[in-house]
């Protein structure tokens, strides 16, 4: 009984595993164990393919091995021969390098002065004059001043020649053509004269070299009109020797020269008082060459009068007082008091006209450095005030201030001198003037008293 219960388990076992592999259904127990037979017969063939594949990856995986392994001792012997070979080139190269540090002897030293050379004058021959016509060579010494290679001996010749130029250049007035930058900063192209590694022109103007274009630049300020005309002649000359101005600093000084503020801008910053001392100066200097030339002319009329003095002129105070005194028919007759009275009085009324303007250039000469003080005292009060609002010392804060100082200083003497000068000139003439009418009046009152007296003693003889 347990028997049958087995066999009905195996043969629905069967009939399952056979269901599942898609075959029909057996009804019978006879075609279950057919078809039992058959699957066994199906998986003995499978194992048997399977086990042939996997006897076949077997041997493949082997022969994988073996190339693997073949691979590894061929390049684990060309690693060997490799290292053998690094180890000979490595003693070679120190042999070589040995061998080249033998060879070269002086070599080493000469690549430290040509580095040096070359840095050196990198510096000088980037900033000066003569890049302007020979543009370029700085970019040339750079390089070989940085190298970190020997010098070829092409490098050494071009090294050479380049120093050797620069010393024949800065020895030599060379003319050429090349682009400037204007003054408005348009470029613009012109003959140049440059004197040396000291001083560029272009006609009459003035140029300094810009290193970072490498170009020529019109200075914006130029110097005064006489420094101009020697470089206008100096532009003009072919030939021949000629005047010409150089600067020793290699442009340094020449603008610092043209940064110097000129006449009227030394007056402008005396600012309102410049201008007040200045008024005054101009109207005493006016008022003082009139009168010069009133007292010259009445100098030159009273010469004259001098040597005629029967023909009295009123063009002149001489001559006025002549005719006072001879033109009245009673004045032979009157009394000496009134006559010196006449006189006197003749005389007073041609001094003013003499001393005119005196007093007010007196009053210029000293109100000018009393108004070149205020100026001062204005400046200082300026200096102080920037001082106090920078919190420092700066000279170049102080400058603006002190600048007003010292011009109104100066423009205060400036006019007070010379007119302290004009002024007793004036009043020397002046004086001579009133003493010749002083002298001819007096002779004129002695002549008159002689008369007097020549009249009472021909009275008295009549009467005697």
């Amino acid at each position: 009984m347990t028997t049958n219960r087995v066999l009905c388990a195996t043969a629905l076992l069967l009939a399952a595993l056979l269901s599942a592999r898609g075959t029909a259904r057996a009804e019978t127990l006879d075609e279950l164990l057919a078809e039992t037979k058959s699957a066994r017969a199906a998986e003995a063939v499978e194992e048997t393919a399977r086990e042939q594949e996997f006897l076949a990856r077997r041997d493949q995986q082997k022969q994988i091995v073996a190339d693997a392994q073949r691979a590894w001792d061929a390049a684990n012997a060309r690693s060997q021969k490799l290292s053998e070979q690094f180890d000979a080139n490595e003693a070679a190269l120190t042999e070589l390098e040995a061998q080249l540090k033998a060879r070269e002897g002086n070599l080493g030293e000469l690549f430290g002065v040509t580095r040096q050379a070359a840095g050196e004058s990198s510096a000088s021959i980037f900033n000066s004059l003569t890049s302007g016509q020979f543009p370029g060579r700085d970019a040339f010494l750079t390089r070989l001043a940085k190298s970190k290679v020997l010098p070829t001996t092409s490098e050494l010749e071009d090294l050479a020649f380049e120093l050797l130029r620069e010393i024949a250049e800065t020895g030599r007035v060379a003319r050429f053509n090349t682009e400037l930058i204007g003054a408005d900063g348009e470029p613009d192209r012109a003959e140049v004269v440059r004197i040396g590694g000291f001083i560029a022109m272009a006609g009459d103007r003035f140029l300094s070299y810009v290193p970072a274009v490498g170009k020529f630049s019109v200075l914006p300020r130029q110097p005064s009109h006489e420094y101009r005309a020697i470089a206008r002649r100096v532009s003009e000359a072919k030939q021949g020797t000629v005047e010409a101005v150089v600067d020793p600093s290699r442009g340094a000084l020449l603008e610092l020269y043209v940064q110097r503020p000129n006449f009227w801008e030394r007056i402008q910053r005396g600012e309102e008082v410049g201008y007040v001392i200045i008024a005054v100066g101009v109207i005493g200097a006016a008022c003082a060459a009139w009168q010069l030339v009133y007292l010259v002319r009445v100098r030159r009329r009273l010469s004259w009068q001098l040597g005629n003095l029967d023909t009295p002129k009123r063009d002149n105070p001489l001559g006025r007082i002549l005719s006072a005194f001879r033109g009245d028919p009673t004045a032979i007759e009157s009394e000496v008091e009134v006559v010196e009275l006449r006189i006197s009085e003749a005389v007073l009324r041609e001094v003013p006209l003499l001393e005119r303007f005196q007093a007010f250039l007196r009053l210029a000469v000293a109100a000018g450095p009393l108004l070149g003080l205020i100026g001062t005292v204005i400046g200082m009060i300026i200096t102080f005030q920037s001082i106090t609002e920078s919190g420092s010392s700066d000279p170049k804060l102080m400058a603006a201030g002190i600048g007003q100082a010292m011009i109104a200083t100066v423009l205060g003497l400036g006019i007070a001198i010379p007119l302290l000068f004009v002024n007793a000139a004036l009043s020397s003439l002046s004086q001579s003037i009133v003493q010749v009418l002083d002298e001819q009046s007096n002779g004129l009152l002695a002549e008159h008293i002689e008369r007097k007296i020549g009249d009472v003693a021909v009275r008295r003889e009549q009467h005697a």
